[in-house]
């Protein structure tokens, strides 16, 4: 059990109802002593307000958690903000974090949020394993995930919502192969996350479909096999371009991770003297605002952002209002190629 407001009344000399009225706003009448003491109490005693019981007092607004990788990212501040939007029309309030995919501030979070008072997260993650949280979610925390799909291990209950990565590959890669490529390139950071798998695998099985040996393709992971975030995305596909369009046999077209990782292929290709959309196509993943702004225009996988925020926002409010809804679940929702610019037939 955390600090109760009755240990800060005792600490501080003062009642209860003190303490209720600093803490709620209403200590217009309150001694400057009084509220000196009463603030040196809390922060002695590392008092922490309970969210959730303040909002049955007071029957404030309902509050839930949103963990994404980085807003460094386009993508996850589009998300974050159609999730805030769903959430504002059911009259929740959203608190926003960034973890970078590490367990330990997945984890951190979560426990910040959790004694808070939130009771409902949903935790943008591609981590394999979700032991870290597990704790959690066995004392009561309501749970969804997002770009991730089942694995080994879940907790009993828990909802996955994700885009079929798997498909999104394959449309990409058999784009490229349409137009006529035949060595391709496959950029990304570390596979150990649930969704860049998923995207590799479907990138091999489109090739094998083709009768192409997904062995020869040029596939750059292994210099950054220990990151999982977002930050670097874009210097991550430049420093990969520029290192395999200078190399032997560079491919023609190249597949990226996802949209920023493919912005940082034009620059990579840029300094390695190759113009994309002539001398090299290049695909991306996500569809973020800046696709349709570079020169040229980025041909890119689409996910369906606004419905996947309202789906994942819906199934969360479903379980955080009726406690009783039975067994968790994954959605998997289906992707769009959108061709632009950035992709021709071979040179």
């Amino acid at each position: 059990m955390g600090v109760t407001i009755y240990e800060v009344a005792r600490e501080a000399g003062v009642s209860p109802s003190t303490v209720s009225n600093l803490l709620n706003g209403r200590s217009g009448r309150m001694l400057p002593e009084t509220r000196a003491r009463v603030e040196a109490a809390i922060r002695r005693l590392g008092y922490r307000p309970n969210r959730a019981a303040r909002q049955l007092r007071n029957g404030r607004v309902q509050v839930i958690g949103l963990v994404v990788p980085s807003v460094a990212n386009p993508f996850w501040g589009a998300f974050a903000r159609h999730v805030e939007g769903a959430a504002l029309t059911q009259g929740y309030h959203v608190l926003l974090c960034n973890s970078e995919r590490d367990p330990d501030r997945e984890r951190g979070y979560l426990e910040e949020l959790w004694d808070d008072g939130v009771t409902g997260v949903i935790l943008c993650t591609s981590l394999p394993s979700l032991t870290h949280v597990l704790p959690l979610v066995k004392r009561g925390l309501k749970l969804v995930t997002f770009d991730r799909t089942a694995q080994a291990g879940d907790p009993a209950g828990l909802t996955n919502i994700s885009v079929d990565n798997v498909v999104g590959a394959q449309l990409a890669t058999e784009h490229l192969l349409s137009l006529g490529h035949r060595r391709l390139g496959f950029i990304s950071g570390a596979l150990g996350s649930v969704n860049r798998k998923e995207r590799y695998d479907g990138f091999r099985a489109a090739l094998v479909a083709a009768g192409l040996d997904p062995d020869d393709a040029v596939v750059w992971s292994e210099a950054y096999e220990d990151t999982f975030g977002d930050l670097d995305a874009a210097g991550l596909g430049r420093a990969a371009a520029r290192e395999i369009l200078t190399g032997a046999n560079p491919p023609t077209g190249i597949v990226a991770i996802n949209d920023m990782c493919a912005l940082g292929v034009y620059a990579g290709a840029r300094d390695a003297g190759r113009r994309v959309g002539t001398d090299v196509s290049v695909v991306g993943f996500d569809d973020i605002v800046l696709a349709d702004l570079v020169d040229p225009a980025l041909t890119t996988v689409r996910q369906p952002l606004a419905d996947m925020a309202s789906t994942a926002f819906d199934n969360l409010r479903s379980r955080l209002e009726s406690p009783a809804t039975g067994p968790g679940h994954s959605l998997l929702i289906r992707p769009e190629l959108v061709t632009r610019s950035s992709t021709t037939p071979p040179v």
